[in-house]
């Protein structure tokens, strides 16, 4: 009899929505010509939880917690039944008994609304909510509204009770971006809705109503104020005892706030951007891009790789890190301090030589979340500090050369290009340790002239440099012109396999885990062996050399091994130093974002302080 009335009802509104405009007509015709369709628009969805991405350090310390939505889904069984009889006294009586819609309900409101210019009641029931938060709009039209009863027809015959009751109390909204009652529970008391005494629930119980004006936090009095009419109705229906509503009104509400955890901005954003390539890495996306034909298919599969990455990160997972928090926090405080002229900026990554994870990394100065990071974001010229890579350790690898060798440091051209030394010096024949640690440029074009440009690149090419061009490929790379440049965790990473002639690109993540703990993402272990144990001798010599005395003269570090090569470019533009000890390698940019000469700070040697810093 009941589905009887619903079914008559709904056959009489036919005529109004006709009435009711065009829009209304086209919804119409999803529902009574494309039932198979509206059946799998109304289709609940899983509801997931979106909870923290969090990141631990080395020591297993969470530092950061990375979300959009919080929500953290209960299954109806472990709802408390006090809950359960707060939202069907307030807000649908006759949940259990009707089909979706309760005509006296909505026979009430017609009579309030009559009387005023807007709808101001609705008559909504749970289901009609419920319908409302997932498939249509919050606007109060009678359109709207009139679509509600379709949907919450259609809703009551694919599901039961308990399965719309479910997701309506998973799908509120409790301000804050916090949907469902388990969700405002941890987030508003930080303890799960079980463990929350009455007080406590019917506090929570009060915020969807409307939760702008019972949002806690700005109106925590409008809150208690519902708070308490929603314990004097279930004292009215004799849930609970007067005495005991009265009790529940004057006990204390105290919120305790679940904000997020966000420590060491530098690191945790870059970590975010490895999460991305890590997931694209281990599920083949990389090797696709780098095999996409056209910039169609290339903007497909970076979109996959983002929707990848987007729902990872919300299915609560955990980003075990290198990172060592101490000496972050230590680096930044003191590199912060060397940055005292407006605007002048640097970057700088640390790797731990043992495992090429990167344990400490600096963005730039006062620097926030997802603000532009310059330590992988910015790709700069690498001047003289690019010249290990592209030409030395290429010329013992692929030559019968040593440090001891010959190489002329006087005036040269090839075609047009005539590169010169610092300030226009001119050399004689001197020993390639000689051309390395005082960096003559017109010695370093005619080695890449020797051992060619395409096998230089070839080396290069085996690191993870993303911004070389082909046009790269000239006799100016020798002096680190680049058409784009390379971003300072470009130059750390590759600067790591000058450790012991292996390469493993440098990395932030460990491991990627679920709640249980089981492994979802992780780098492989696996190393190419890029140079030779004689050029790893050969360079790590005169790596040394630069510092003993070479252009890297004052550079210190407290270990039994310290090698670095020094970068300046024209103009001054940018100061670069990379390098490594027995414990660390790493490398250091100093600059301003739009480039201009430093030259009046070049005795400063600010880039060395920094690199004195990070290395101890």
């Amino acid at each position: 009899m009941k589905q009887l009335v619903g079914l008559s009802f709904i056959i009489c509104s036919i005529p109004i929505l006709l009435l009711l405009g065009n829009s209304v007509w086209n919804e119409l015709e999803i529902i009574s010509i494309h039932e198979k369709q509206l059946t799998e628009d109304i289709q609940l969805p899983v509801i997931e939880n979106s909870l923290p991405a969090k990141m631990f350090d080395q020591n297993g310390v969470v530092f950061n917690e990375e979300y959009v939505e919080w929500r953290e889904p209960i299954e109806f069984e472990d709802v408390p039944e006090i809950i359960k009889q707060i939202y069907i006294l307030s807000e649908d009586k006759e949940f259990y008994n009707h089909l979706g819609f309760n005509l006296s309900a909505i026979a009430r409101a017609v009579v309030v609304n009559s009387t005023s210019e807007s709808i101001e009641q609705g008559g909504s029931t749970i289901t009609q909510q419920l319908v409302r938060l997932r498939y249509l709009s919050t606007e109060k039209t009678y359109e709207r509204k009139l679509m509600e009863l379709f949907y919450a027809y259609k809703l009551e015959e694919l599901y039961d009770k308990e399965t719309i009751f479910e997701m309506y109390l998973n799908e509120m909204y409790f301000g804050n971006q916090v949907y469902g009652i388990g969700s405002a529970a941890t987030y508003y008391f930080q303890k799960p809705l079980e463990q929350l005494s009455i007080a406590q629930m019917a506090f929570l119980a009060a915020i969807p109503n409307n939760p702008s004006l019972y949002n806690p936090i700005p109106h925590f009095d409008n809150t208690k104020a519902r708070q308490e009419r929603l314990i004097d109705t279930l004292a009215e229906n004799k849930v609970i005892s007067v005495e005991d509503a009265l009790a529940y009104k004057q006990e204390k509400i105290t919120l305790s706030i679940r904000s997020k955890i966000q420590q060491h901005p530098s690191y945790s954003t870059y970590v975010l951007e490895e999460l991305k390539w890590l997931i694209a890495y281990q599920e083949g996306l990389d090797i696709k891009l780098k095999q996409a034909q056209g910039e169609v298919e290339r903007k497909t599969i970076l979109n996959t790789i983002e929707s990848r990455y987007t729902e990872v990160l919300n299915s609560g997972i955990e980003i075990h890190t290198a990172l060592d928090s101490a000496k972050q926090l230590e680096d930044e405080k003191k590199i912060n301090s060397l940055l005292w002229l407006d605007g002048l900026q640097a970057s700088a990554v640390v790797v731990d030589n043992k495992t090429r994870e990167i344990v400490s990394l600096y963005a730039g100065k006062h620097y926030n979340q997802f603000d532009f990071n310059r330590a992988y974001q910015s790709t700069r010229q690498p001047g003289s500090s690019l010249k290990p890579l592209i030409v030395y350790a290429p010329l013992f690898e692929v030559t019968a050369y040593t440090p001891h060798s010959l190489i002329s440091g006087g005036s040269m051209c090839i075609g047009n290009f005539c590169p010169q030394n610092y300030g226009g010096a001119v050399y004689g024949n001197v020993s390639i340790s000689t051309a390395f640690k005082y960096s003559y440029n017109t010695s370093a074009v005619r080695l890449l002239n020797t051992i060619g440009i395409d096998t230089s690149f070839g080396f290069l090419e085996r690191f993870n440099f993303t911004s070389l061009v082909n046009e790269d490929r000239s006799y100016a790379a020798a002096l680190g012109g680049l058409t784009y440049g390379v971003s300072t965790l470009e130059m750390a990473d590759a600067y790591s396999s000058f450790i012991d002639g292996n390469y493993q690109r440098i990395h932030s993540i460990r491991e990627v885990t679920d709640l249980k703990g089981n492994v979802l993402y992780s780098w492989g272990a696996e190393q190419e062996t890029i140079w030779s144990p004689h050029t790893v001798q050969y360079m790590r010599s005169l790596l040394s050399d630069v510092v003993n005395s070479g252009t890297g003269i004052g550079l210190y570090a407290n270990s039994s091994y310290l090698g670095a090569k020094t970068g300046t470019t024209n103009d001054y533009k940018d100061f670069w130093i990379a390098g490594l000890t027995k414990e660390y390698t790493s490398a250091v940019w100093l600059g301003y974002d739009q480039p201009k000469s430093m030259q009046f700070l070049e005795d400063d040697q600010i880039h060395f302080k920094i690199f004195t810093i990070i290395m101890n």
